[in-house]
């Protein structure tokens, strides 16, 4: 049983409402879509930012609806359970401004949060590149002052929204001496010229949100552009990191959404269909599996709560954070797994959620740190005595 505030329920009711009415009529056959330049709902999603579900993490000072991190928690987990995708559409954008809260000017706050209340609504977080992905430090992209100007060359790949968000922020090298010390964000709205979408990626699953390949030819953006301005030179890849550690346990949520979906969804097949003269719900067998489902779940939940309320109080999160990430993905991943095999060949045909959700559902064992990433980030506070 969860408890929930009351500011909670209202979220939770608002979210069920929307996303019946919008997003459950669409998803599977969005999903089919063939074209992936073309696979976004802007319409059901366009609704969705109306409500604010891109902006909860946009303080109101700023023109956003931002919620507390134990409010955001449920937020995520309820749109998980009805669309991963739509989920991390909402959770994205919100991610991309995150460096730009830890580490920039309230003006360029107002600047970035401002791209997205009165552009598209998506924004974008490029740090990844081809040669990199988990070495998220290997990076070659590079800014170069000219005058009140820095010119931005490289490519970035797998960016999550980069197809339709009016701003990214940018992680580039601004020398490539310093190693990590030598990395930099910066704030590029994609109307810049010399800013390009390459590639537009055709996945196995998460189909209904873009992962893109970006392109920066001589991209010229203002030196007010530079998060943190001079004073935050050489200090991107601490907001990257930063910004991932305050990510992580969202992540969580969603996949503890997706999860109690696909529980849901066998435990009414598992109800209804009759073998051998009784339902399947019957067997001991499909009990425990039920009792192993449920459990994985509660325990994810558990770990991403206790995350976010350390994160929330100013302790340290970041071991939490990474176990909660780990954990409640892995378990969404054998959740969903299971659920296929509770309704068998049903759940394995694409008119099911569940085989969306089976497909969806590896990608978040995979960005925003791999789970082999994250047991680096826990063996690693353990191991030097700060995990106690």
């Amino acid at each position: 049983m969860r408890l929930l505030t009351e500011e909670q329920k209202h979220w939770v009711e608002v979210i069920g409402e929307f996303a019946k009415k919008e997003i459950e009529p669409i998803m599977l056959d969005w999903d089919k879509v063939v074209d992936p330049s073309k696979a976004i709902p802007f319409e059901a999603y366009d609704k969705a930012f109306k409500l604010g579900l891109n902006t909860f993490e946009i303080p109101k000072e700023y023109g956003g609806n931002k919620v507390p991190l134990d409010v955001a928690e449920v937020m995520y987990e309820e749109m998980g359970y009805y669309d991963g995708n739509f989920a991390s559409v909402m959770q994205t954008t919100n991610l991309a401004l995150k460096p730009i809260l830890i580490g920039g000017t309230p003006e360029q706050v107002q600047y970035f949060a401002k791209h997205i209340i009165e552009g598209k609504g998506y924004a974008a977080f490029a740090l990844t590149e081809p040669q990199s992905g988990s070495d998220a430090s290997n990076v070659k992209t590079t800014a170069v002052k000219e005058g009140d100007e820095w010119v931005i060359n490289g490519e970035k790949c797998f960016i999550t929204n980069g197809g339709e968000a009016d701003i990214v922020c940018v992680f580039a090298s601004t020398d490539p001496t310093k190693g990590t010390k030598g990395i930099s964000a910066f704030m590029v709205p994609t109307s810049t010229p010399g800013f390009s979408v390459t590639k537009y990626e055709d996945k196995c699953g998460f189909r209904t949100i873009s992962t893109c390949s970006l392109k920066f030819e001589n991209v010229r953006v203002p030196a007010a552009n530079l998060v943190g301005g001079e004073a935050g030179l050489g200090k991107g890849f601490g907001f990257a990191m930063k910004t991932l550690d305050k990510s992580r346990a969202c992540v969580g949520a969603l996949a503890v959404g997706i999860a109690r979906r696909a529980l849901d969804e066998a435990i009414a097949f598992v109800k209804e269909r009759v073998t051998f003269g009784a339902p399947v719900s019957k067997r001991q067998g499909i009990q425990w599996m039920i009792a192993d489902m449920a459990t994985k779940i509660e325990a994810s939940r558990q770990l991403v709560t206790h995350a976010n309320d350390l994160q929330a109080k100013g302790l340290p999160f970041s071991k939490e954070a990474a176990m909660a990430k780990m954990f409640a993905t892995n378990a969404a991943m054998e959740v969903c797994t299971d659920a296929v095999q509770l309704m068998g060949g049903k759940g394995y045909m694409k008119e099911d959620c569940v085989e969306k959700m089976f497909r969806d559902i590896k990608a978040y064992c995979i960005f925003e740190g791999t789970n082999q990433i994250q047991k680096i980030v826990i063996s690693g506070a353990v191991l030097s005595g700060k995990g106690h």
